[in-house]
């Protein structure tokens, strides 16, 4: 998935592009592009001011720096990339300079996109003509999230729920040091192994993690780790991580492993037993109609599934719950062999990255003076080599290409599989909704007529 920020940059304009354009993180700079100005931080600066020169009332925004990262198993460089370029002549309309650069340096394939905040056409600022009202994130969030789509990379669906973190955070994130990652670990895994909330409170407890949980108060649940100073809230540690959704998250997976959901149902079948329907013959008739409609509609679902019985209902449910578990069988191996194709990319990226230099090295004979250089790139070689031998003992690579399109093949069934996942569990809830609804309307009614609909 995609995840888009826009922040300003007053000072060190230079120095900000030298950073997002530096050689090692965009392989040599072949990830590197321009438009209407260098590529030389320098002279880019230079540039950049000269158009700003020329307006008026400019404020103290040099330029703004856009930041574009990706699920790096979802895109290749050179795609991010194309998507880089498409988002920057979307919202600047081909009226800012800018320059784009793709980082591969980590797992997260990334682009950098750092504009003039001064328009060549008309010398007025971005912030006067597209930012107003600190909205130009939105529009940017908006276009990022369309091209993704188009080219088929997934987008967060709840993008106002994501909070901000700094580079430090994010980079320590990725690596999976931060207190915050590792909170979030132990909370998933717990969600994982729990039947229901109570017992994941109590689970989590257990796992030396003091969690407060005050459901009358604004904030709800909040944890802390042992050594942790101050309690991080729920959704400070992510929205993903606050009461409602920690709930929801229980319910679904209890429901993709047991085909039991463990949350009470709404049904739209009106209790008419209560003491208002009673006392107002009118209202009690208005309700019987509603519930014989909504019965009618439930037995239609039932004969659109030929199901005449009880004992129909539980094998078609039975049947139903085996296909949702063999797809995520299914699922979750191609999950392990994209993830494995990806390594491979990485490695193979970065051996032929580094080999040069290994060579180098090579040539001079082990010189400690060139080792001393080069230190960071020789073990990095020396690392990948060693991780390459050991899935291809042989020492035959194999053709970026081939792994590239491997990788293409795998994604696409796993999009196949996903449709139809998302299409059998919808399917479950719809049993699971109307086996109840029939069931308090037999209740609801007690009419013995009715009793033999489901028997």
């Amino acid at each position: 998935m995609a995840v888009t920020e826009i922040h300003p940059i007053r000072t060190t304009l230079a120095k900000a592009i030298a950073y997002i354009t530096n050689p090692e993180k965009t392989e040599n700079g072949l990830l590197t592009s321009s438009y209407v100005c260098s590529l030389d931080p320098q002279k880019s600066e230079e540039e950049f001011l000269d158009i700003r020169s020329l307006g008026s009332g400019r404020g103290d925004v040099l330029a703004q720096h856009i930041y574009q990262s990706f699920d790096g198993q979802e895109v290749t460089p050179e795609q991010a990339m194309k998507i880089g370029q498409e988002l920057a002549d979307k919202l600047l309309g081909g009226k800012y300079q800018y320059i784009i650069a793709t980082h591969v340096d980590k797992k997260n394939i990334h682009n950098h996109i750092i504009f003039n905040n001064v328009s060549f056409t008309n010398y007025k600022t971005f912030e006067y003509m597209e930012n107003r009202g600190k909205n130009s994130w939105k529009k940017l969030r908006n276009f990022s999230d369309e091209i993704c789509r188009e080219h088929g990379i997934s987008v967060i669906e709840n993008p106002n729920m994501n909070g901000k973190k700094c580079y430090y955070e994010w980079q320590q994130d990725q690596m999976g040091k931060s207190w915050k990652s590792k909170l979030r670990r132990v909370i998933d895994e717990t969600i994982m192994e729990s039947h229901n909330f109570d017992d994941f409170l109590e689970k989590i407890r257990a796992k030396k993690i003091e969690c407060v949980y005050t459901p009358q108060n604004v904030i709800k649940i909040k944890f802390r780790m042992p050594g942790q100073e101050k309690f991080a809230r729920g959704r400070t540690i992510g929205w993903y991580y606050d009461e409602p959704q920690i709930k929801k998250r229980i319910e679904q997976y209890q429901l993709l492993n047991t085909g039991v959901s463990g949350r009470d149902i709404h049904t739209k079948i009106i209790d008419t037993s209560r003491d208002v329907f009673q006392a107002s013959k009118g209202l009690l008739n208005w309700a019987e109609i509603q519930n014989m409609k909504e019965a009618s509609r439930l037995i239609n679902f039932l004969s659109t599934h030929q199901i005449q019985s009880q004992n129909e209902f539980e094998n078609k449910a039975v049947i139903t719950y085996n296909e949702r578990m063999a797809i995520v069988a299914k699922l979750n191996g191609l999950q392990s062999k994209i993830d494995d194709v990806f390594d491979c990319i990485r490695n193979i990226r970065k051996y032929k990255k580094y080999k040069p230099v290994y060579d180098e090295y090579r040539k001079s004979g082990g010189s400690p003076k060139y080792k001393k250089e080069h230190a960071s790139a020789i073990e990095n070689y020396e690392n990948v080599v060693k991780e390459l031998t050991e899935i291809y003992p042989d020492k035959k690579l194999p053709k970026l290409e081939t792994l590239e399109r491997q990788r293409a093949e795998l994604m696409e069934q796993r999009k196949t599989l996903n449709e139809e996942y998302k299409r059998i569990v919808g399917e479950l809830k719809e049993f699971e909704f109307a086996r109840e609804s029939l069931e308090q309307y037999f209740k609801n009614n007690d009419r013995s007529r009715n009793k033999g609909l489901l028997e």
